[in-house]
């Protein structure tokens, strides 16, 4: 146990046995957390192994910038399954849920900003209506059905609840013809009706996230149309056979800032990050080699696979640390991006691991927090835009210019597009024509040479280059290229 309490008789500082003995180990989620296990009587013990050891100011500093690094670590590996949990709240389970459990819940509009802030999704995109449904696969499998779109690009992305997306539906998968689709969840064992393809999904719940191209406003209703043809049922009521009982949700409220997306993690007391990760990763257990090498070490933080966390599994000191972890996860990931990719002329090339991102948990934890259920690049490309071509940030005080040698290339019917995005809510920002995007859906007009320039300005350049122009916030704002079925 380690005490804020100088040592008698000099300035050290009382600590832990198995702190002083850690201070050798690894960097690498290393067994350098100082951890208390609940009790009085764990604490008596953790007490008594502390006799006759003491800690300098100086080893202590030392003790503490480990706990914090290691903190962090487990912040950004923690960080995905929180912002999964804080939506799904918002979605599915929580008093206000837009689609209750096993439902999809379909937008009857593109993502404007006021869509955008009401679905809490970071980093909408423009070009199609969104879908999104969670699913509880505890009790049956589910079964998705596909339509024939008729040539118009869709997609459903299936995300685990560590936020990796490990399969798709439509789109260059299993193409726009549509189909029956068994989605089955861990160590479900049965009978699925031959007419489905099996689907296994790695963790309890799933959210499905269907995407529907759509070309302008008046194409809604035929994009509409799409989105209503993907849908969900049990697999009981699909064979028409009676449902299991309904199950009751009881899941505690995630306190974050209203005003941001939810996956931006600003909680309230930051303390709650840790008890919302250590009751949804106990719903949702990570890969079995994950649980073996990698949870272990997070019993130093008092984290536990079937044990709920508490704050009362640490002290003071680790709980600090871990406070300053779940505060810096968010901010420290919306500003990462140009250290995962490789960039060009300030624009981010993605990750190859984007979307489904395995052990590389940095990568995993960006996508979540500035794009959570951002795909793979199988399925679609995003190039972010952060800097001009003087590696400054983009700022509506300035007047840009985005020329293309040529269009983005892409496997019809998929289509690309260039979004603009506020960098403080990380929704599409309100603009005098309502315009969000440009891309393969627009008449663009073309330079000389077969080249056009897009205008990125507050204010109109002019009514001959208007059908080019992006209207820009006053503040801070960023770009996405999307390509989706990239050739």
């Amino acid at each position: 146990m380690t005490s804020n309490r100088s040592a008698e008789g000099g300035n050290a500082t009382i600590i832990g046995r198995r702190m002083l003995l850690a201070m050798s180990g690894s960097i690498a989620f290393a067994p350098l957390w100082l951890r208390v296990a609940g009790g009085d009587e764990a604490r008596a013990d953790e007490a008594k192994a502390a006799e006759g050891l003491r800690a300098s100011p100086e080893q202590l500093e030392h003790i503490q910038k480990w706990i914090g690094t290691l903190a962090i670590q487990a912040a950004t590996y923690a960080a995905p399954i929180v912002a999964m949990y804080n939506l799904r709240y918002g979605d599915a389970v929580g008093p206000k849920a837009k689609a209750r459990p096993n439902e999809i819940w379909r937008m009857d509009n593109i993502s404007t900003p006021e869509l955008s802030e009401k679905s809490g999704y970071v980093s909408p995109n423009v070009n199609v209506v969104y879908g999104f449904g969670f699913l509880d696969l505890s009790q049956e499998p589910v079964i998705l059905t596909a339509p024939n779109s008729h040539g118009r690009y869709y997609m459903v992305e299936i995300v685990d609840m560590w936020s990796n997306a490990f399969s798709y539906v439509g789109g260059l998968a299993t193409g726009y013809g549509g189909g029956k689709f068994a989605l089955v969840g861990p160590g479900w064992q049965g009978t699925l009706p031959a007419e489905a393809k099996r689907i296994d999904c790695p963790t309890r719940w799933v959210l499905v996230q269907p995407r529907v191209h759509i070309i302008n406003p008046e194409d809604l209703p035929g994009a509409s149309k799409v989105l209503s043809e993907i849908t969900v049922q049990g697999l009981a009521q699909y064979l028409g056979k009676p449902a299991p009982a309904a199950l009751s949700y009881n899941y505690v409220e995630p306190k974050v800032n209203p005003k941001v997306a939810s996956s931006l993690m600003q909680f309230d007391d930051p303390l709650q990050f840790w008890e919302i990760f250590s009751s949804a990763m106990n719903e949702n257990p990570p890969p079995e080699g994950q649980i073996q090498w990698l949870l272990p070490q997070l019993k130093y933080l008092g984290i536990e696979l079937g044990k709920q966390w508490t704050r009362a599994d640490v002290t003071s000191l680790v709980a600090e640390q871990m406070k300053l972890a779940a505060e810096g996860v968010g901010p420290a990931m919306t500003e990462c991006g140009p250290i995962l990719g490789h960039s060009v002329n300030g624009w981010l090339l993605p990750p190859a691991t984007t979307g489904n991102s395995g052990a590389d948990y940095l990568t995993r934890a960006f996508v979540a927090v500035v794009g959570l259920t951002g795909n793979i690049p199988g399925e679609a490309v995003y190039y972010q835009g952060l800097l001009d071509g003087n590696l400054q940030p983009l700022t509506g005080e300035k007047r840009y210019t985005i020329t293309f040698k040529e269009p983005m290339k892409f496997i019809p019917p998929g289509f690309w597009s260039l979004t603009m995005y506020s960098s403080e809510t990380w929704y599409t920002v309100p603009n005098p024509i309502n315009r969000y995007c440009l891309g393969s859906d627009n008449q663009l007009k073309t330079n000389p040479d077969g080249s056009f320039t897009i205008y990125v300005q507050k204010d109109s350049p002019g009514p001959d280059k208007e059908s080019n122009w992006l209207p820009a916030p006053a503040g801070r704002f960023h770009f996405y290229i999307r390509t989706y079925a990239p050739a």
